[in-house]
């Protein structure tokens, strides 16, 4: 019994997920899955008219939206750093000048996040009128952030496109170098794994953008396609991040 207890809790799988759950930004992942999940199903229960169920995960769904604000207390500075960075490389115009916006509007996302959380803590106290406002600002940077963020992913994936064309028509024909031809190869892979990030990250982009676009009624759909919307792109993160932090595995 006690080896059968000991192959599942000292299981690779078990490492690699508390390893994932020790950063900040992997239980956030996850925290943020949970809760678009419970929004979507809080929606799919309420439509089939069970209130008691679905108000069960209407209220995990807000502990979790505010338990993740607090998290994010730091992450302002974190995109403070960001876009002085971006500001200071070298590189395509567009590219810098999209990923500035993007890193200063999220900057500004979470800050105003932030003044939310600490409002619904009751550690201040705004009047509705104003806590209202400060939502809708937090939701209108939050949306200029994905705007700027799916702007860059097209150009950067025009400009890739474009290097992976130069570099396959670089290709020598007859007699060729080994060591150059190495070097191409490793080139392209890695031309072809920024192409995949960038596409990847374009898709979430997508997905995210309908929340705040619905926070604010700038489109007119209901909680569920939120709710799923919400999940699908969470549930990308939370895959990338996984690899980001096990390598791969």
């Amino acid at each position: 019994m006690s080896t059968i207890a000991s192959q599942v809790i000292l299981h690779p799988y078990v490492s690699q997920s508390l390893k994932f759950g020790s950063f900040n930004v992997g239980r956030d992942k996850l925290y943020r899955t949970v809760q678009y999940f419970s929004r979507f199903l809080a929606w799919f229960l309420l439509s089939r008219g069970k209130k008691v169920e679905a108000a069960r995960w209407t209220a995990l769904k807000g502990h979790l939206g505010i338990g993740r604000k607090l998290m994010r207390l730091g992450k302002p500075v974190e995109h403070l750093q960001a876009a002085l960075r971006a500001a200071s490389s070298t590189g395509e115009v567009g590219e810098q000048v999209t990923s500035i916006g993007r890193q200063l509007a999220y900057f500004g996302y979470l800050t105003y996040d932030a003044a939310l959380w600490a409002n619904a803590v009751k550690f201040i106290a705004l009047k509705p009128s104003t806590a209202e406002k400060v939502t809708k600002t937090s939701n209108r940077l939050w949306l200029a952030g994905i705007l700027f963020s799916i702007t860059h992913g097209l150009l950067k994936a025009g400009r890739l496109a474009h290097d992976a064309k130069k570099l396959r028509n670089s290709e020598t024909w007859g007699e060729k170098d080994l060591s150059d031809e190495a070097q191409r190869e490793v080139r392209q892979l890695a031309l072809e794994n920024l192409r995949a990030d960038t596409r990847y990250q374009f898709i979430i982009d997508l997905f995210d953008i309908w929340i705040p676009a619905s926070n604010l009624g700038l489109v007119n759909v209901n909680d569920g396609i939120v709710g799923f919307a919400g999940f699908i792109s969470s549930l990308m993160g939370l895959r990338a991040q996984w690899l980001a932090i096990n390598h791969g595995k």
